[in-house]
C-alpha cells in the first residue's frame, strides 16, 4: 500500500495517453501578417495568403499578429467518432497572459480561444468523413517570445477511457493533502487498487480492454463516488472566473483581444458542461465584446437568462480604492450597475475587488448607499509581514456602516498551508480545495468556502480539467470538500442568513490597508 498511490498514477498517465486513439496532422494552411479582427476582413485580400509550412516554417514575435486559414476535409477514419482539433506552439510554460494567443473561428463563426491552458477545441461529436471545414485562426503572438511553430491536428478523444482517467486522477489528486493514516485516504486508496485491478492493458482498444474500461468505471461508481460520497461537512462553492486586468503588462487593445478570446472559450466549454457557472466583473470588457463580436455578446445574455453567467461586481471596472475620490467611487458603481441592469435585467449587490491594492474606510457607507450588500477580496492575504486575521467578518466603515466581508481562501495546489497567500485564480482541484479549507480562519461559525477559479489575464478561464473535477467533487467524496457550482451572489445570500445574529462573527472597523505593493 505504500506506493499505491504511485501505481495508480502509473495507469493514469498510460490511460491519459490512450485516449486520443488517432490523429492527423492538419495541412494546407495559408497565413498572413496583420491583425484582423474578422474572418471576412482578413479574407478581403485573398492574395495576400501565402502557404505555410507547418513542418518547416515559423512566424515571428513578439508583439505582432498573424491570421492562418485552411480548408480541410475531415478524414475518413473520423466518420461516427468525436472530432476534435488541438492547437498549439513549442512553447510550453507557466502562461501570464503573455504568452501567444489564437481565436478559432470555424465555418466564420467565433468558436473557442485557444491559449496555454485550453489547447482543445470540440468540433463534432459524431464528425462526417469528407465534410470540408473552413479554419481560421487569428494569431498573437505575445511579448515574451520571438520565434513559434504551428502545431494543429485532428484527434478522436476516446470518452470513456479519458472518463476512466478523471474518475482515477481526481481523488488520487488529493493525496498530497491528505494524512497517509486518515481513513479517507485509506479507503480511497483501496477501491482505486481494486479498480485497476480489473483492466486488461496487454492489447489497447482490444474487446477486453474496453470491457474492463467499462467494468472498472462501474466499479468506481459504486464503491468510491457512491459508498463513499455524499459527505457535505465541507463544502466549496465553486464560480467559474478569469479575472482580466484591463490594463497590466499589456494595451487596452490587447486587452480586448483577450475579453474575446477568453468569453468565447467559457460558452464553448458551457455548451459541453451543462452545470458550469461563471461570473465576471467589469462592465468595461463586457463593452469591449459587444462592439467587437456582438454575437458573443447575444450568447451571454441568453446564458444570463438561463441562470448560468453571472454578471456581477458592481463597479464599472476593479477600480483603485486608495487615490480615488468618493464621487469617483458613487459614479462607479452608478454606471457599473447601471450597465448589468439595462444589459441582462440583473441587480448588482457584491462589490467584488479580487485583486486592487487596499480599501478606503469610506466604502461601506458608499456600497450601501448604491445598494451593495456585500463584498469580497483576497488580496488582504499577500500582506507582507502581518496576516489578516478574519476571512469571513463584517466589515465597519468610519461612519459605522457594516458590510458582510467574506476572503476567498484558495491556495495553489501544494502550497504549504503556513504561506497564507491566497488565490482569485484558483484551480478547481482536490489539493487546493482541502487546502482552501485548511487556510480557512473561521471555521467556527461557517463551513462553506467560496472558491473562485479559472486562469486570468487571457488565460482563458476555467479549463476541462477542472470541470471534470467538479462533475466528481460533486458527489461529495470521502475527505474532500464537496463541490457545488453556484453564483457568488447564492453564497453570499446564503452566507448572510447562515450569520445573522451570530455573535462569533467579528468586526473589522476601518480601512482594510493592504501591506504589500505601497505607494501604488
Amino acid at each position: 500500500m505504500h506506493f499505491l498511490d504511485k501505481r495508480v498514477q502509473g495507469i493514469c498517465d498510460e490511460l491519459k495517453k490512450l485516449s486520443i486513439r488517432q490523429r492527423v496532422s492538419i495541412p494546407g494552411w495559408l497565413y498572413k501578417k496583420g491583425n484582423f479582427i474578422h474572418p471576412e476582413q482578413a479574407h478581403a485580400d485573398e492574395a495576400g495568403f501565402e502557404p505555410f509550412d507547418s513542418y518547416s516554417m515559423h512566424w515571428y514575435g513578439p508583439d505582432e499578429h498573424y491570421w492562418f486559414h485552411a480548408a480541410v476535409q475531415t478524414p475518413d477514419s473520423f466518420e461516427g467518432r468525436p472530432l476534435w482539433m488541438h492547437i498549439c506552439t513549442q512553447i510550453d510554460e507557466w502562461d501570464d497572459g503573455k504568452n501567444p494567443q489564437f481565436l478559432l473561428f470555424v465555418d466564420g463563426e467565433a468558436v473557442q480561444g485557444v491559449d496555454m491552458n485550453h489547447r482543445d477545441v470540440l468540433i463534432a461529436r459524431r464528425a462526417q468523413a469528407g465534410r470540408v471545414y473552413r479554419l481560421d485562426l487569428q494569431a498573437y503572438t505575445g511579448t515574451l517570445h520571438t520565434e513559434f511553430s504551428l502545431i494543429a491536428e485532428w484527434r478522436e478523444i476516446d470518452a470513456e477511457i479519458g472518463g476512466l482517467y478523471w474518475d482515477l486522477q481526481v481523488p488520487l489528486q488529493a493525496f498530497s493533502r491528505l494524512d497517509t493514516q486518515s481513513q479517507s485516504r485509506i479507503a480511497l486508496g483501496r477501491v482505486m487498487n481494486d479498480a485497476i485491478n480489473l483492466l486488461d492493458l496487454r492489447t489497447p482498444y482490444s474487446d477486453a480492454f474496453t470491457d474492463t474500461v467499462a467494468q472498472a468505471r462501474a466499479y468506481l461508481k459504486k464503491h468510491l463516488y457512491e459508498e463513499l460520497g455524499g459527505h457535505d461537512d465541507v463544502i466549496a462553492t465553486c464560480i467559474g472566473h478569469t479575472h482580466i486586468d484591463v490594463a497590466w503588462w499589456w494595451t487596452v487593445a490587447q486587452t480586448r483581444e483577450k475579453v474575446c478570446r477568453s468569453f468565447a472559450t467559457v460558452l464553448k466549454l458551457m455548451d459541453e458542461y451543462p452545470h458550469y457557472r461563471f461570473m465576471s466583473s467589469q462592465p468595461q470588457l463586457y463593452q469591449f465584446l459587444k462592439e467587437r463580436h456582438p454575437e458573443l455578446f447575444e450568447k451571454i445574455r441568453r446564458r444570463v437568462a438561463e441562470g448560468r453567467w453571472e454578471p456581477e461586481g458592481s463597479t464599472w471596472v476593479e477600480m483603485d480604492c486608495n487615490l480615488t475620490s468618493g464621487e469617483s467611487l458613487v459614479r462607479q458603481f452608478i454606471h457599473g450597475k447601471r450597465f448589468f441592469k439595462d444589459e441582462f435585467g440583473v441587480e448588482n449587490r457584491i462589490l467584488w475587488l479580487p485583486d486592487v491594492f487596499g480599501y478606503s474606510g469610506a466604502l461601506p457607507q458608499i456600497m450601501k448607499e448604491c445598494g451593495v450588500d456585500y463584498f469580497m477580496t483576497t488580496k488582504l492575504a499577500w500582506n507582507q509581514f502581518n496576516q489578516f486575521p478574519y476571512d469571513t467578518f463584517r466589515w465597519r466603515g468610519i461612519d459605522g456602516t457594516e458590510v458582510l466581508t467574506h476572503l476567498i481562501t484558495t491556495l495553489d495546489p501544494g502550497q504549504d498551508e503556513k504561506n497564507y497567500f491566497t488565490t482569485y485564480n484558483g484551480k478547481l482541484h482536490p489539493d487546493a480545495l482541502i487546502g482552501a479549507w485548511r487556510r480557512y480562519q473561521n471555521k467556527d461559525i461557517n463551513n462553506d468556502i467560496l472558491i473562485s477559479y479559472g486562469y486570468g489575464d487571457g488565460g482563458g478561464g476555467p479549463t476541462r480539467a477542472m470541470l471534470e473535477t467538479s462533475d466528481r467533487l460533486e458527489k461529495g467524496v470521502t475527505g474532500i470538500p464537496r463541490v457545488r457550482q453556484a453564483f457568488a451572489r447564492t453564497y453570499f445570500d446564503e452566507l448572510s442568513a447562515r450569520l445573522d445574529g451570530n455573535r462569533r462573527l467579528p468586526v473589522w472597523e476601518g480601512e482594510l490597508y493592504f501591506a504589500y505593493h505601497r505607494g501604488t
